[in-house]
């Protein structure tokens, strides 16, 4: 973090104004124009071992579809502009998870204490409000305040399998079993279910994933990209790392995604009709069209030659149902070819950039502000719109916000994926002279880098490099291994053949 130019020690001040915080955030009261609603059947999902909560979740049917509240922990109402808590989280724009050490944006007395939306805890809240109709349209939006309590802090890896067994038709009505680690950790007891019904969580979840279901078909329709991706989870015994296994995405992790994708854009039009400049969040047009494009085409599918991310998703969902085994390998390539997001100041009078993966025109940050400053700068906006104060960012610092972001981000993604190869040159370092199939995810002046599938991790290839480019489907040999340096290389042991799908799809 230090070499990158970061400095993740907080500096003095903070203390002091996190014991003033937490003090005033003990007691919550309803204020004109905040909503009680801790009555209301909230739940959470997020990894079994987080403790910073950005966002809970409750659904009701009404006329016409499904209610969804999306809360978001109002970071600031806590933080003040300009505070030494609040420079701390500009200059390093978000939290950074590395396998070992994670380096908070916020105090850990705020981002997993008062303003995290822990199981049983008051908390104010912005919540993002909508319909979702029949086909997934979005209807009734609205951004508000609100006092919330979350009432059962989920696991995915509890909640995705009960969805898909509860969608295959079976019964499991246990939900002290959805719980996650964390929430164990604090309270063993039964969830606090207030004045809800008996089986108030079980309904909730189904009722959420309908809605989110719903969402999804239609994103999908308007061109949104699907991908099942699969991440390096690290296999820790004893405080010592001895492999890495996939962690790949389920059905809970696709339910929060998709609501909260509908909540952000929900703040994006909500800051345009108010009239107000904020910061987009947009993956521009890939500039590697045609790398693409000749991707699919061995593979045996047809792109136009202008980018239209409804035929990308549709060529990749068909290779998924067709040809599981190599599905991952298209994946991580197109993945690594669309390239990164980015920030990008957004005036209320312009033209949206958009994200094309997500086939999104308006589309903003705002439901992680616990670790990500973006979403507090969204926060902000919102409470000046609210109350009709004046701006608290000039669109001159607003871009440049965007521009340190962007460059934080480059230099965090770095530090992670380093972690990462440190991890799995750890892991992996008993298995030289193996040999693994890949995917080469990045050729330039600075080196061949290949994706192992299975198990996850990445390396870079020092023998053998020549003509190799993104996409390209290789075997290659472990052949040596630096955790200190973050150096795994290997050797190149041989093209793999592209396995065509049988029936093209244009």
């Amino acid at each position: 973090m230090h070499e990158a130019g970061f400095k993740p020690e907080f500096a003095p001040g903070v203390t002091d104004q996190v014991i003033a915080i937490v003090q005033k955030l003990s007691t919550l009261k309803p204020e004109p124009g905040v909503e009680d609603l801790r009555a209301l059947g909230w739940s959470s999902i997020d990894n079994d071992t987080s403790k910073d909560l950005d966002q809970i979740e409750v659904a009701d049917r009404v006329p016409g579809g499904i209610l969804l509240r999306v809360a978001i922990g109002d970071v600031a109402a806590a933080v003040a502009q300009g505070s030494p808590i609040d420079k701390h989280a500009q200059e390093q724009t978000q939290t950074i998870y590395t396998a070992v050490k994670n380096f908070p944006m916020l105090p850990l007395e705020l981002s997993t204490g008062v303003t995290s939306l822990n199981e049983n805890g008051d908390r104010l809240a912005v919540m993002m409000s909508f319909t979702v109709g029949p086909n997934g349209e979005m209807l009734n939006e609205k951004v508000s305040r609100a006092i919330v309590r979350n009432r059962a802090q989920l696991a995915y890896s509890r909640v995705g399998p009960w969805l898909e067994k509860t969608a295959a038709g079976v019964v499991d009505n246990d939900p002290m079993s959805l719980r996650s680690d964390s929430a164990r950790e604090h309270d063993e007891a039964q969830l606090d279910s207030g004045t809800l019904p008996a089986n108030w969580l079980l309904d909730q979840l189904k009722l959420q994933d309908e809605a989110a279901q719903a969402l999804h078909v239609a994103r999908v329709k308007n061109g949104a990209l699907e991908f099942h991706k699969s991440e390096a989870d690290p296999v820790v015994v004893d405080g010592k790392v001895i492999d890495v296994q996939e962690a790949i995405q389920n059905r809970a992790m696709n339910l929060i995604e998709d609501l909260m994708v509908a909540a952000n854009g929900v703040m994006a039009r909500a800051l345009r009709k108010g009239g107000r400049s904020g910061l987009q969040r947009v993956v521009v047009v890939p500039k590697r069209w045609d790398r693409i494009v000749s991707l699919a085409k061995d593979h045996g599918y047809d792109l136009p030659e202008t980018p239209d991310s409804a035929a990308l998703n549709n060529a990749l969902t068909d290779i998924r149902a067709k040809d599981p085994d190599h599905y991952p390998d298209v994946a991580v390539s197109v993945i690594k070819l669309m390239g990164p997001g980015e920030y990008l100041l957004m005036k209320p009078d312009d033209d949206p950039t958009g994200h094309f993966g997500l086939a999104a025109r308006d589309y903003t940050h705002s439901t992680a502000p616990n670790r990500r400053f973006p979403d507090v700068v969204t926060q902000r906006v919102l409470h000046a719109m609210m109350t009709g104060a004046p701006a608290p960012y000039s669109d001159t610092d607003l871009a440049a916000i965007a521009i340190h972001c962007n460059d934080a981000d480059k230099k965090l993604r770095k530090i992670e994926r380093d972690m990462q190869k440190r991890v799995a040159a750890v892991a992996m370092s008993s298995r030289i002279g193996e040999v693994f199939p890949g995917v080469v995810t990045g050729a330039s002046d600075k080196g061949v880098y290949v994706r192992v599938i299975r198990p996850p991790f990445e390396g870079r290839v020092v023998q053998g490099s020549d003509g190799l480019d993104v996409g390209d489907k290789v075997n290659v040999k472990l052949i040596h291994t630096d955790p200190a340096r973050a150096f795994i290389d290997f050797a190149l042991a041989g093209r793999r053949a592209i396995q065509r799908t049988p029936t093209p799809l244009t």
